[in-house]
């Protein structure tokens, strides 16, 4: 346990050599939807600094093929709408942040039409509306067909880059939330952050209000629909700075990701089941009638569990999306994408199937909030995936986070911006960097990582159990002692593989006291779910 709280000795010291300074009104940590949209919020009351590790190409908004879920047809409600994002949580819902996200989603797509998002079109005047898994209407917006993410953050991205009061920083790492005084301190509050930027290396950047937007922890699953850059970091870091974490047991696994032994796995996006695909097992006979009444577009966490269980009794590592029953050339022209991918394995979508695999998908846990984004650490807030909010509870609706992002990302640059105003400023304590010499074995960090991610999908994945949750504890535990004590000067690896530690430890932890099954968590000893269990899970550093 040692091993994991005590942690990153460089964050307040006094010797080795002095930072320089940058300072900010707000800086904000993550370039994905819910970053640039508080950025976007905040600019209207100060500077602005948005930083993203690598270019801000690599959020998870990037990456989404999903749609944006709001209510725009006169048949559909919002109480319907808001029906079902409750059922999909299973008990784990905040009903007021619920009511408040699903109810301010129509106005959220309005501000994006205002911004020129091309959604895709119905007609002349209408935008084409989807629908998936766990919704009751057609209420799911795209772009681009299977693209969505990718437009969202290109258009919002084209607007920051265009306002004067936001300065961007691609390819300048986080290490650290900064608190003063240290954390664990009942005055402790959130100054800015620890940096590394491949340029002009180390630096402190000072900042009024700080907003973790940095979500993202699919690579710690050796199976994942994730791009490179989702390693946890928020989770570790707002741990290491003493903010409460919740939900973390909570991830959520894609059913289908195109499945091609050797290759980095790539999604296929829940639309396609919206729109008619169906599953089949390596005979083309469907099965998902047998796990759930609706069938391929039953909640995820029971899609997920139906293709394991599939693959185990057919002896096969896959299950296969048929969609060869679509018009011909309907396919390619609804997710260009996906047929696009699937050409480069010479993959016909039209005459062959398409072998998919489940993959963790979306942390639903985070960073706990309130209905402004404000963490319980002051001058902290945080947004998108890198939060909890209570909108998902135990399995978020499909293409709800997108929605959250968009909603949530600006309340919480609109909270971060009216705080100034009640803030002073303050005089900046001097931070210094010492690097501890450290006498134990130094560890490939490529077998780590790779290590890590195996035990998590077989031990933390879909299913789980008490041997296995606590074996998975102990080895993170037996592998900080030789990782969390080494400093990385300048190898952003060696610092992704400190916050997956970190992040790996406290999710399975979670899991582990957790005895029931509830959403996305599903424990192999304890199958029911459990009314007492109808609570949240919280973790702080004390």
């Amino acid at each position: 346990m040692n091993e994991i709280y005590h942690q990153r000795r460089h964050l307040i010291s006094f010797a080795s050599r002095r930072l320089p300074h940058i300072f900010a009104d707000v800086l904000i940590v993550g370039g994905g939807a819910a970053g640039l949209r508080a950025a976007l919020e905040a600019s209207e009351y100060g500077e602005v600094i948005v930083l993203s590790k690598g270019s801000f190409e690599d959020s998870n908004t990037y990456y989404a093929q999903g749609g944006v879920a709001a209510v725009m047809d006169p048949s559909d409600s919002i109480d319907a709408h808001i029906d079902d994002t409750i059922a999909t949580g299973c008990g784990l819902c905040d009903e007021a942040v619920v009511r408040h996200c699903i109810s301010s989603a129509p106005a959220a797509m309005d501000d994006l039409l205002s911004l020129s998002m091309p959604f895709d079109p119905a007609g002349q005047e209408t935008i084409a509306l989807g629908r998936e898994g766990g919704h009751s209407a057609n209420r799911v917006l795209h772009a681009d067909g299977d693209a969505t993410g990718r437009v969202l953050a290109e258009t919002l991205l084209a607007r920051v880059k265009e306002h004067p009061n936001i300065k961007l920083f691609d390819h300048c790492f986080a290490l650290d939330i900064i608190t003063d005084p240290p954390a664990g301190g009942a005055e402790s509050r959130c100054v800015g952050a620890l940096t590394h930027h491949a340029r002009f290396g180390l630096q402190m950047i000072h900042a009024r209000q700080t907003i973790l937007a940095a979500g993202g922890a699919g690579m710690l699953w050796r199976e994942t629909s994730n791009p490179s850059m989702a390693t946890g970091d928020a989770i570790a870091m707002a741990f290491r700075a003493g903010a409460t974490l919740m939900d973390l047991e909570m991830m959520q696994f894609h059913p289908t990701t195109l499945y091609i032994a050797g290759s980095s796995r790539s999604l296929i996006s829940e639309a396609v089941r919206g729109e008619g695909g169906k599953l089949v097992d390596r005979d083309g006979e469907r099965f998902m009638d047998d796990y759930h009444e609706m069938a391929e577009l039953a909640p995820r966490d029971v899609v997920s569990r139906a293709v394991l269980d599939q693959m185990k009794t057919t002896g096969t590592t896959t299950v296969y999306l048929d969609v060869r029953h679509f018009a011909p050339g309907a396919f390619a022209k609804r997710f260009p994408g996906i047929d696009q991918q699937c050409r480069r394995f010479d993959i016909d979508p039209e005459t062959d199937l398409i072998p998919v695999h489940p993959a963790a998908h979306y942390m639903i846990g985070g960073v706990r909030v309130d209905a402004d984004g404000k963490t319980d650490l002051p001058g902290l807030l945080a947004c998108g995936e890198a939060a909890c909010t209570g909108l998902h509870g135990a399995n978020r609706l499909a293409s709800n986070s997108l929605t959250e992002a968009l909603v949530f990302g600006r309340r919480a640059g609109r909270t971060a911006g009216e705080m100034l105003a009640t803030q002073p400023e303050e005089a900046v304590t001097p931070v210094d960097w010492i690097i501890a010499h450290s006498d134990r074995t130094e560890l490939d960090l490529v077998d780590i990582r790779n290590a890590l991610r195996s035990v998590m999908w077989r031990n933390v994945g879909i299913l789980r159990s008490q041997q296995r949750l606590a074996e998975t504890v102990e080895i993170t535990q037996f592998w900080s002692r030789y990782v969390m004590d080494k400093e990385f000067f300048g190898d952003p690896s060696g610092w992704e593989a400190q916050n997956m530690l970190t992040a790996g430890y406290l999710i399975a932890s979670l899991a582990m006291s957790r005895t029931e099954s509830r959403g996305v968590h599903y424990r192999t000893d304890h199958t029911e779910t459990d009314p007492a269990w109808a609570r949240h899970q919280t973790i702080q550093r004390t």
